[in-house]
C-alpha cells in the first residue's frame, strides 16, 4: 500500500513538473559594450511583464563574459531590460530559445560626432493661431560609439510666445513616445532629458515639439535657431500660406509634394537665427497625406518600421522624411493597429516586385525594386507586435521618470493594451 501511494505521488508530482515545465521557459543572452567592444559585466537585466501592468518578474546580473540569464514564470509577453550607466536598452523577450543579445554604449554628457541631419517646421494657420509640428533628426555618428544622454541631452529653442501641447522622442530602434520637454536657461529655451543613441545604419533619433503661436494679424516671423549644426532646415506650408525669407540663410523651394509647399536651407551653424516670415490661412489636406503615405509604404522594405522611401533616383531632398513631416505621432500607432488586426497584403514596388505594406518609419533608406523582399506574413506579424510591447514597455518608463501625467499613461496605454490583447488573440 505505501509503495502504491509512493508511486501515485511521485507520479502526480512528475505531471505537476511537467504542466509546470511545459509554461516556464528560460531566456538568456549577451550584453556586449558596443563602445568598448567587450561584455558589459555587473550590468542589471530584468524581465518586464507587458499584460501584468508592466511589472518586473525576474532579474539578473551579467556575469564576467556578459551573459544573463532569466526565468520565465508564464508564457508572456515579456520585454528585456538592461540598464547600463543609467540608460536603460530593452528588446522582447525571443521565444523558441532564441539568443537576446543586447548592445549596450558608454555614456557621456557631450558626444563629438553628434549632429542635426534636419530641423523640419510644418506650420499651418486657422482661427488666430498658427500650429507648428517641428521634428529634429539627430544624428550620433561617434566612433567608437557612446550615447550622448544627461538632463541636456538634446537642447532646442522655441519661439518664446510658443504654447507647447505635444513633445516626443523616438530612439533609433523604438517607436515614439512622450518625453518631457524641461525649461532651461533664457524664455524659449529648453532641453530634453532623453539619451542619443548611435545610429543604426541609416536611423537616427528623433525629436518632436507640437506647439501653438498667436496669429492674429495672420503674419508671423520666425527667428529660428539650433544648438547644433543643421545640414538642412525646411519649412512646409499649406499651398494657401505664403512664405519670404529673411537673414540668415538662403532658402530654396523644393517640390516635395504637389500639396505642400517646402522650404529648405542648407548648412546653418548652431547658434545663428534664421529668420523666415509666414502669412495666410490654411491647412495640409489630410487625405493627401494619407495618400502619400500609403503610395510610399508600398515602395518599402517589409521589415518593422521599414520606412517610407522612394526610388533612389528621386530629386526630392526630403524624400526620407516625408511620411513623418506630414504625419503625426499618433498615426503610427494607427497604422500598428490596422496592420495587426488585418492580414497584411501585397503591394507593387515601383519595379515591380511585392512587398508587405508596412508601418511607416522616419529614418528609411530609399527603397527600390532591387533592395524589396516579400516576407512572410507572420513573421511581418512577429515583428509588428514586438514593436507594439517595446511601445508599452517605454510608456511604463515614461511613467516612471515622470515624463507623462496620469491621465496620459492611463489614456494612451489603455488603448495600446487594447490592441495588443486583440492583436495576441488573431495571432493564436
Amino acid at each position: 500500500m505505501k509503495l502504491t501511494r509512493l508511486f501515485a505521488s511521485t507520479f502526480a508530482l512528475g505531471l505537476f513538473l511537467c504542466g509546470s515545465l511545459s509554461h516556464a521557459a528560460s531566456v538568456s543572452g549577451t550584453v556586449t559594450n558596443k563602445t568598448t567592444g567587450k561584455p558589459a559585466v555587473g550590468d542589471p537585466v530584468v524581465l518586464v511583464d507587458v499584460q501584468a501592468g508592466m511589472s518586473e518578474v525576474a532579474k539578473a546580473t551579467t556575469d564576467a563574459h556578459g551573459h544573463y540569464s532569466l526565468n520565465e514564470p508564464g508564457s508572456g509577453p515579456y520585454l528585456i531590460r538592461v540598464t547600463h550607466q543609467g540608460v536603460g536598452y530593452f528588446i522582447a523577450a525571443p521565444q523558441g530559445g532564441a539568443s537576446g543579445d543586447i548592445p549596450v554604449y558608454d555614456v557621456a554628457a557631450k558626444v563629438p560626432g553628434v549632429r542635426l541631419e534636419a530641423d523640419i517646421l510644418q506650420v499651418e494657420a486657422a482661427n488666430g493661431q498658427l500650429q507648428v509640428d517641428e521634428r529634429f533628426f539627430v544624428h550620433n555618428t561617434s566612433s567608437p560609439p557612446v550615447t550622448q544622454w544627461s538632463p541636456r541631452s538634446f537642447e532646442v529653442v522655441l519661439p518664446p510666445d510658443a504654447a507647447i501641447s505635444v513633445t516626443g522622442a523616438q530612439r533609433p530602434s523604438g517607436l515614439p513616445i512622450s518625453a518631457k520637454l524641461e525649461p532651461h536657461g533664457p524664455k524659449g529655451h529648453y532641453t530634453f532629458n532623453f539619451p542619443i543613441e548611435p545610429d543604426q545604419g541609416d536611423k537616427d533619433t528623433l525629436f518632436q515639439v507640437v506647439y501653438t503661436l498667436p496669429y492674429s494679424a495672420s503674419k508671423y516671423t520666425f527667428h529660428n535657431e539650433t544648438t547644433l549644426p543643421a545640414d538642412n532646415m525646411a519649412v512646409l506650408l499649406p499651398k494657401s500660406m505664403s512664405f519670404s525669407a529673411g537673414s540668415g540663410a538662403s532658402f530654396q523651394s523644393v517640390q516635395a509634394d504637389p500639396g505642400v509647399q517646402t522650404f529648405l536651407a542648407k548648412n546653418t551653424p548652431p547658434g545663428k537665427t534664421v529668420e523666415f516670415t509666414i502669412s495666410g490661412t490654411g491647412s495640409i489636406p489630410r487625405e493627401q497625406q494619407a495618400d502619400n503615405g500609403g503610395q510610399q509604404a508600398a515602395a518599402t522594405a517589409n521589415q518593422p518600421g521599414g520606412g517610407i522611401g522612394a526610388p533612389i533616383d528621386s530629386p526630392d531632398p526630403l524624400t526620407k522624411y516625408k511620411w513623418w513631416i506630414l504625419g503625426g505621432l499618433a498615426l503610427i500607432l494607427a497604422a500598428a493597429a490596422a496592420f495587426l488586426l488585418r492580414k497584411p497584403t501585397l503591394a507593387a514596388a515601383p519595379g515591380g516586385a511585392p512587398v508587405a505594406v508596412a508601418m511607416p518609419d522616419f529614418s528609411a533608406a530609399p527603397a527600390t525594386a532591387a533592395t524589396a523582399r516579400p516576407a512572410a506574413p507572420a513573421a511581418g506579424n512577429a515583428a509588428l507586435l514586438n514593436a507594439l510591447k517595446e511601445e508599452l514597455f517605454a510608456l511604463e518608463s515614461e511613467k516612471l521618470s515622470g515624463n507623462l501625467s496620469p491621465a496620459e499613461y492611463t489614456e494612451v496605454k489603455a488603448a495600446l493594451e487594447t490592441v495588443l490583447k486583440r492583436a495576441l488573440k488573431r495571432s493564436s
